[in-house]
């Protein structure tokens, strides 16, 4: 028997209790966090690092990635609204639910928060620290994409694969449960597409840290992860309906278009990392 579609019935809500709603896609973002945490540790006790210092990056970590993510989606694809009503925006940026996390945006955030980081802790240079998160963000990105696809959103073009989804769109009843309409067509599963790429990328980087170890190249795995994470991206995009109605008259929608200079950095980094990055230890 040849598989035509396969029904997508998983339902986002795990428990609801009163206005209060525990959400697969909450379930996974933290463990991205914890377990990324844990992987640091190793890291750091392997490479002769404070474990101390984790908890500050921790810290660093979940802000930069919650509040750039955030300030992205309303730059990137709402900034007429933002401008319309800043104090609103400003605040939702902040408060949970946390609905609307561009990528884009967390890299920008991570980046930055990742530069102050290292301002303060000299024995770890910007390009030591970055190589190592970048393992933990790939991680992190299959279980953000993995939470995606637990809630139906962000769905690819319609499609006739034999592994294409049927996914469900969602209505409140009078008592306030969810009711899924399963839709009329199949389409690309993409968010199972972007988790499972950054799933084999963990494992990469993974690998080549190590096997290298404190000897890593500074700048390699953070080139190969920009390079990946975002020219896949641009890929995918193809495949995937557009987040915003006013990316329907473009070219190339708003994803791809912000993808374009992360590869064009990971492509400088490595460039960098294979003639003098090799040779500079306080980068």
């Amino acid at each position: 028997m040849i598989l035509l579609e396969i029904p997508w019935n998983v339902n986002p809500i795990i428990v609801k209790l009163g206005s209060f709603e525990l959400r697969w896609y909450g379930i996974l973002f933290a463990s991205g966090f914890l377990l990324g945490y844990q992987i640091m540790v190793n890291v750091f006790k392997k490479e002769g690092k404070p474990e101390k210092d984790l908890d500050v990056l921790l810290f660093v970590m979940i802000v930069a990635t919650v509040i750039g993510a955030r300030f992205g989606h309303y730059f990137f694809y709402e900034f007429d609204s933002f401008l319309k009503n800043p104090g609103t925006f400003l605040l939702e940026m902040i408060t949970p639910p946390y609905q609307g996390l561009a990528s884009h945006g967390a890299l920008v955030g991570i980046v930055t928060a990742l530069l102050l980081y290292a301002r303060s802790h000299k024995d770890q240079p910007f390009l030591w620290v970055a190589d190592r998160i970048v393992i933990t963000v790939a991680l992190a990105g299959f279980f953000i994409r993995s939470g995606n696809l637990m809630n139906h959103e962000i769905v690819g073009k319609e499609s006739n694969l034999p592994w294409a989804f049927r996914f469900n769109n969602f209505t409140l009843n009078p008592d306030g449960s969810l009711r899924m309409t399963p839709e009329a067509i199949t389409r690309h599963p993409a968010q199972l597409y972007e988790a499972l790429s950054c799933l084999v990328l963990f494992g990469l980087l993974f690998y080549l840290w190590n096997k290298f170890k404190e000897k890593t190249p500074r700048g390699l795995l953070l080139g190969i992860f920009l390079i990946w994470v975002f020219g896949l991206r641009f890929c995918y995009e193809f495949l995937k309906e557009n987040q915003e109605t006013f990316e329907d008259q473009m070219a190339l929608n708003m994803g791809q278009i912000l993808s374009i200079p992360a590869v064009l950095l990971g492509i400088g980094i490595l460039i960098y990392t294979f003639t003098k990055g090799k040779n500079i230890e306080n980068v």
